[in-house]
């Protein structure tokens, strides 16, 4: 039996029909569509979306790249397990999604992209849109999705979809492999009709699967465990991928060993936890960093091992210091010449802790002494930095998040992505939940947060998601504001307005840039920025867009205002302006290097100053080999 549709009508009926299954739970894979309709798409996908709206739920975007960030908050919030799909019109419809395409890529999170496509019979050449590659004819705009796709195909044939499609949600699903996945889609082929085999469209269950470990390697694991003596884990984001939260903390009460975290893994652990000792790295705490300095053994279990992890190979500077890696991925497994366990994190955290049972092993005393006091004395910091004195005046960057701190449980859900907040959100933030904390760092992507939040929402719409922005970010893309307003997606927007890049201007003053370029001022009689604010506002910006909002001067407002977001059920916005962090309350310095190279050779002393330090620390890098 056959069923005649057009190319587009097709794919929307064929995802409306696929599902995962893990653990015994079951959901759709494609929960909705995102798009923004030009000549590229409107005809077919938008047509085929309108004519099949029954099944497959649609989202009207306002950028391309903002709807992949939407798609991905989606996915991540789902476990991995649900997504949505975006369409887009050709040309820069089509090349707006490359930026959220590597950030889903980069943090192996699934979405699915259908950017439309020139004509594949070829009518007119060129046609609107269309690049023009003297040295070939099958090459479009859409080729730069390739490098930051798992899997890309151009459907030229309707009767080419059919594999297509199985590969694409094979992909999707594969805990491996997952990551953008896109199909470009010709305009003239998406609205052609094709007699289709019935089949097609019955519902798939995709199994995401749960590999164990390979008992050699396991026992292998077990072995290099026991002879430790400051062994440390780092959980990285793999451990929420895998839901696996509940085996870390039991591995870590069974062993004693203490459990730092990526800026992806945070929340593996509630803060609360004995075993927690908080992030690490560049962006890490001192209890965390200083344990990952003595530490004879690193376990880590999900992470890419990128470099404010490693502090740039300066970090783990035990002379005898080796690594176990847990990880679904074998590429990962590898990494810094590591004892591979190749497996899903909650699997082989269950066998690992069996194993060691059996043995009754658990770290020494004194290790766990150490690292609990030395917790403490971090918590005083974190209590330091969220202080305030005087409730009437503008707060610091942390004194808002101390704000905020004070304010929220388990159940509210927190996003950011760049600037200076990621380093204060990750020495102070104290997670209370699996899922709290979701900071996307792999790409560090401005302009994520808010449409990232409302992905967030529709996937968790029963709790407070905060979308925390920099000035910076947000004039990035506030554009989904406008989404959330037409449908009502009650997301909270924190805007912090500092005037200008305030991260990256630290980093220049670090490094010998003099802040050069990263203010938001006017510009002085030098050239340099380093004049008055411009008169720029934030507040009413988003308040033209159609949201709430509420401004707060001082940080008895700051507090009252954020709890009126945070019981409102319509988008709200709350936008403070800090002052700057002093000594007292700004947030504790970094408490490990990152590798950023500084000029060799210059005139300006700060430029000078900073290439000494800069060798300094490139003579403590090492290779682990």
């Amino acid at each position: 039996m056959t069923v005649r549709l057009t190319v587009a009508q097709a794919l929307v009926r064929f995802l409306a029909a696929q599902h995962t299954e893990r653990d015994g739970a079951r959901q759709r894979l494609i929960g909705a569509t995102w798009g923004i309709f030009g000549h590229g798409n409107v005809a077919g996908l938008g047509q085929a979306l309108l004519e099949h709206a029954e099944r497959m739920p649609f989202h009207q975007g306002r950028n391309e790249q903002a709807m992949v960030h939407a798609a991905v908050g989606y996915a991540r919030q789902s476990n991995r397990l649900s997504t949505h799909a975006v369409t887009t019109s050709i040309g820069p419809g089509a090349t707006n999604l490359v930026t959220g395409a590597a950030l889903a890529t980069i943090n192996h999170l699934p979405v699915l992209l259908l950017p439309g496509d020139v004509f594949a019979t070829r009518p007119a050449d060129p046609v609107l849109q269309q690049l023009e590659v003297p040295y070939a004819g099958d090459v479009s705009v859409n080729d730069c999705l390739r490098p930051v796709s798992r899997y890309f195909d151009r459907i030229t044939r309707p009767e080419a979809l059919i594999p297509s499609a199985l590969h694409a949600m094979r992909v999707l699903t594969d805990p491996v492999e997952t990551g953008a996945v896109t199909l470009a889609l010709p305009q003239d082929v998406q609205a052609e009709a094709y007699d289709w085999p019935e089949e097609f469209f019955a519902e798939r269950v995709w199994t995401v699967r749960r590999p164990g470990p390979d008992p050699a390697e396991l026992m292998d694991a077990v072995h290099t465990i026991r002879a430790a003596r400051r062994p440390l884990v780092v959980a990285g984001g793999g451990v929420h991928h895998s839901r696996a939260e509940d085996a870390l903390a039991e591995f870590a009460e069974a062993t004693g060993i203490p459990v730092a975290s990526t800026q992806a893994g945070k929340g593996a652990l509630r803060h609360d936890h004995p075993q927690d000792v908080g992030g690490i790295g560049h962006t890490g705490t001192a209890t965390a960093d200083e344990l990952a300095r003595t530490a004879d053994l690193v376990i880590g279990v999900g992470t890419r091992y990128t470099d404010f992890t490693t502090a740039s190979g300066t970090l783990f500077a035990h002379p005898d210091v080796r690594f176990l890696n847990v990880n679904i991925a074998s590429f990962d497994g590898h990494k810094l010449a590591g004892q591979p366990l190749v497996a899903d994190a909650r699997s082989a955290l269950q066998e690992l802790t069996g194993a060691l049972r059996l043995h009754a092993h658990r770290v020494p005393g004194t290790y766990v002494t150490e690292y609990t006091e030395d917790k403490e004395r971090w918590e005083q910091r974190v209590d330091a930095c969220y202080e305030v004195d005087e409730p009437d005046t503008r707060p610091t960057q942390p004194q808002v998040l101390g704000a905020l701190d004070a304010l929220v449980d388990a159940s509210d859900i927190l996003i950011n992505a760049a600037g200076s907040l990621p380093g204060d959100l990750h020495k102070l933030w104290r997670t209370r939940s699996r899922d709290q904390y979701h900071l996307e760092y792999g790409y560090s992507c401005m302009g994520y947060e808010i449409p990232a939040a409302i992905g967030v929402k529709l996937a968790a719409p029963d709790r407070p998601v905060w979308a925390l922005v920099g000035d910076g970010t947000y004039l990035m893309m506030p554009t989904e504001i406008v989404t959330a307003v037409q449908e009502g997606v009650a997301i909270k927007v924190l805007i912090i307005q500092n005037h200008g890049y305030a991260s990256i201007g630290g980093l220049s003053e670090s490094v010998g840039g003099e802040r050069f370029g990263t203010a938001y001022r006017y510009p002085a009689e030098d050239g340099s920025y380093t004049g008055r604010p411009l008169p720029v506002d934030l507040a009413a910006n988003a308040a033209s867009l159609g949201m709430r909002v509420l401004r707060a001067k001082t940080v008895r407002d700051l507090r009252e205002a954020l709890a009126e977001a945070r019981a409102a059920d319509t988008p709200t916005c709350v936008y403070v302006e800090t002052q700057t962090a002093d000594t007292v309350s700004g947030a504790p310095p970094a408490q490990a290097w990152w590798d950023v190279p500084v000029a060799e050779t210059a005139t300006r002393p700060s430029a000078v100053k900073a290439r000494e330090l800069y060798e300094r620390h490139v003579s403590t890098r090492r290779r682990h080999l």
